[in-house]
């Protein structure tokens, strides 16, 4: 057997599963590819539809953050237990409060910073919010979870509509491998044509040309998202991940300590400021950013402060530093960049998934992948229902010459 015989047999193989893996998930994947378009301008959208709570006129100078965390447990009789704070002058700032009483994690406030003013809070569920909700469970659990009634006594709705995204995306992945495997042409002058559309052709050589040339040229992007996929399903696929990337932790595996640390001594009568926790944690993270800080509800314990960068080529990955509030000093720095390679991208799964890898110049290369993705289904099928159309009405010639002849 030579090598062009191989070849032909494993091109009719991977045509095979090309063929049935895009028909058998082909219903599932516009739904998810769909939402997942939308989806990736999640906060976008939510900005643009409610203006109101995220922007604001520049007025004179920004009061201090401390100067507002005052304000703000005075008006509203409750405690600031994290912050989000960001130095654009157009935008507002989301203070986090709790009662003393409060169970959860407490109401988020979306804040003008020059008046003080509240301007809204996060547990009103706005008409933007509530769409991109809509998409985000067709996204992720194709919508039955909304569904109160259980479909199958095994498992919950939510879990149904995870398992059958999970496989519906395994076949997508396995769709796309394959796909590179039918791209590669017989013959090397063929491989221009692969990389263009003859778009004065007819509308079949047209549909096929734009499934196999789109899909080409977004093969990347497809692959990661696809292969990041199947994370939020499948536990044994989600510890594949963390073991491959090094980043997973046994939950049941106890650390050995071999030695005890020493207790870090705090005064509750130390009064620290939300500005010196940020002017501290700058000293460690010097770049612009988004601030958030976790106020501990014991003013003993260390305070927490993660940082991202903002910026239209920003590194996703947040760094994180714990200070002491007596004297101010980081005594834990767990930065993104020192990680080694192989648990940045462990940590990223969701970046990569998403696109806001790099900020919106990864984002809108993943929102144009994902209208790829789309269509892929759509074109593969009407390619799929040609070649059957047309292998239809070669028998048919042949059917009525046997007549004739008999």
């Amino acid at each position: 057997m030579n090598l062009s015989t191989i070849w032909k047999s494993i091109r009719n193989i991977a045509n095979e599963i090309h063929l049935y893996a895009g028909l058998i998930s082909g219903i599932i994947v516009i739904a998810v590819c769909l939402s997942g378009t939308i989806y990736v301008y999640n906060s976008e959208i939510r900005e643009l539809s409610n203006p109101e709570l995220y922007q604001v006129e520049k007025s004179g100078s920004r009061l201090l953050a401390e100067d507002l965390k005052l304000i703000l447990e005075s008006k509203l009789d409750s405690k600031v237990v994290g912050v989000n704070w960001n130095n654009d002058p157009y935008q507002s700032v989301q203070f986090t409060l709790k009662k003393e009483e409060e169970k959860g994690r407490g109401t988020t406030y979306f804040i003008n910073p020059y008046s003080a003013e509240v301007l809204g809070d996060a547990s009103v569920k706005t008409s933007a919010a509530e769409f991109m909700g809509y998409m985000f469970s067709l996204h992720r659990w194709l919508m039955l979870d909304r569904i109160e009634a259980p479909i199958l006594e095994s498992m919950s709705n939510r879990d149904l509509g995870r398992l059958i995204n999970g496989i519906a995306t395994l076949l997508f992945t396995l769709g796309v491998i394959t796909g590179i495997v039918l791209w590669v042409p017989k013959k090397v002058k063929n491989w221009k044509q692969g990389l263009k559309v003859k778009w004065n052709a007819n509308w079949k050589r047209v549909n096929h040309d734009l499934h196999n040339t789109l899909a080409f040229y977004s093969l990347i992007f497809l692959l990661l998202m696809g292969a990041t996929g199947p994370f939020w399903s499948f536990q044994w696929y989600r510890e594949g991940w963390q073991k491959t990337w090094d980043t997973y932790r046994d939950p049941n595996e106890k650390s050995e300590v071999l030695e005890e640390p020493k207790p870090l001594i705090i005064s509750s009568s130390e009064i620290y400021t939300l500005d010196e926790i940020m002017e501290a944690s700058n000293k460690v993270l010097p770049y612009k950013g988004i601030y958030r800080i976790s106020l501990p509800e014991n003013q003993t314990e260390l305070v927490t402060v993660s940082k991202y960068k903002t910026g239209f080529f920003a590194r996703s990955g947040s760094d994180q530093v714990k200070i002491n509030p007596n004297s101010m000093e980081v005594v834990e720095a767990n930065l993104f960049s020192e990680l080694p390679f192989r648990q940045q991208v462990g940590r990223s799964v969701k970046s990569l998934h998403t696109g806001d890898i790099f900020g919106q110049f990864t984002k809108f290369i993943w929102f144009i992948a994902c209208l790829i993705a789309t269509s892929l289904p759509i074109s593969g099928t009407l390619i799929w229902l040609n070649k059957k159309k047309k292998k239809t009405s070669k028998k048919k010639p042949v059917e009525k010459r046997n007549l004739e002849m008999a």
